[in-house]
């Protein structure tokens, strides 16, 4: 039982590197995203708006090169594999968020939190649940179209 547990918590150096290397996009794309966000269209819709948009911005990009890169990377995983992709990818963007939007970024830990209170609008929590889902989504989508 132990031995069918630990192959199967095994995945290949591509799938790491691949899923450690998609992640990387993301905060990237993410760094991007909140650029464009203060310097573009804040001062227009004002700072809630101008975070629900960037977050949906953030989520389609999410979704989108969740799907390329695995698309394209010819990569097959399982169910698991994705689940574990999925929950990889939510601790990392969460230990970022906290650790470097504080003591990179200079954000008090009270505004990195209310980036979390979905009764005051903030829908952050949205990306967490699409980065989480993402792999398993995109796995689907891979296998009917």
């Amino acid at each position: 039982m132990i031995k069918k547990w630990k192959n199967r918590c095994r995945m290949p150096t591509k799938i790491i590197l691949i899923t450690l290397g998609i992640w990387f996009v993301f905060m990237v794309l993410a760094i991007i995203n909140a650029g464009i966000r203060n310097y573009v269209y804040k001062t227009y819709v004002g700072d809630l708006a101008a975070h629900q948009i960037s977050t949906i911005i953030f989520i389609i990009l999410i979704l989108v090169v969740t799907y390329l890169m695995l698309k394209l990377s010819g990569i097959k995983i399982s169910d698991y594999d994705a689940i574990l992709i999925g929950t990889t990818w939510l601790l990392l963007t969460i230990f970022f968020e906290f650790i470097a939007g504080h003591y990179a970024f200079g954000n008090s830990w009270e505004k990195i939190i209310a980036d979390y209170n979905i009764l005051k609008g903030r829908i952050w929590s949205l990306v967490l649940l699409t980065i989480l889902l993402a792999p398993y989504i995109s796995k689907r989508l891979i296998s009917i179209i």
